[in-house]
């Protein structure tokens, strides 16, 4: 891709790590979308499309996966976290909120935490389809044969039938999938500090990856503001749900942004 990252100093080329699908130029503010495990920056094409031009939408690309498939794919959520927000930092002429589904959400917690180390705090985190970092569940689907983590993958009805019933396509994002499984599932959250920035959680009301009692807990984890919007649907509610949580998006965003300082 050739779009370029704007700085204080210029313009740089932008690399592997962020697409840009829908660039819109005079948004106030930009919002960072962040894949579920074995997910892909494309999966936010619609998001980008249907935001602008009020919101500039940046989707991550994690490496392993389409045309970053040669890469080895991270398996810890912190060294991923690194890597995308030194990536981010370049995009923070404007404020930017964070969103995240289901590893997203946990990605997008940590990279919160580095941006406000940074001094670059987030207008807020958006953590959709995912339980609290400081809620554990033993969870080893990671460790499972190929078959046992496709069986996973259609419990939760994210990857379509023509990529789980095409051996090609499915031996392309079985690694991907495992990396980000393991990523997800030795994750624990730490001492350090928690988050400033206000959390807007996102839920299916049938997700039995989360329960509402592991949802509130992401209080635990920010001393904003933290709300809890739940939507009818299981993991992946957002696909049916779009046009709702596409509001949400706008309106919680814009909130967000009239409350925060005045950006420099």
């Amino acid at each position: 891709m050739t779009t370029t990252a704007p700085t204080q100093n210029g313009a740089r080329e932008l690399g592997a790590w962020i697409r840009r699908f829908q660039p819109a130029e005079q948004a106030a503010v930009r919002l960072v979308c962040l894949p579920h495990a074995g997910g892909a920056a494309t999966y936010y094409f619609p998001v980008a499309k249907a935001l602008a031009p009020a919101i500039d939408v940046l989707a991550v690309q994690y490496p392993g996966r389409q045309d970053r498939r040669t890469e080895p794919v991270i398996e810890d959520v912190r060294a991923l976290a690194d890597r995308i927000t030194a990536e981010l930092l370049p995009w923070t002429d404007r404020p930017l909120a964070l969103f995240g589904h289901s590893m997203g959400a946990l990605v997008g917690y940590e990279v919160a935490r580095r941006l406000e180390a940074a001094g670059t705090a987030p207008l807020g985190l958006f953590a959709s389809g995912r339980r609290a970092p400081s809620t554990v569940r033993e969870e080893s689907v990671h460790r499972r044969d190929d078959q046992g983590i496709v069986s996973a993958l259609r419990e939760l009805s994210g990857t379509g039938d023509e990529v789980l019933g095409d051996a090609d396509l499915l031996g392309m994002v079985l690694t991907s999938v495992r990396g980000d499984y393991k990523a997800v599932e030795t994750y624990r959250a730490d001492d350090g500090p928690v988050l400033n920035c206000p959390v807007e959680v996102l839920t299916g009301d049938s997700d039995g990856m989360t329960s509402p009692e592991e949802n509130r807990a992401w209080e635990r984890h920010t001393t904003g503001e933290c709300r809890v919007t739940e939507f009818p649907g299981g993991h992946f509610y957002l696909v049916d749900q779009a046009p709702a949580v596409l509001a949400t998006i706008r309106e919680r965003t814009s909130a967000w942004a009239a409350a925060a300082p005045q950006h420099p």
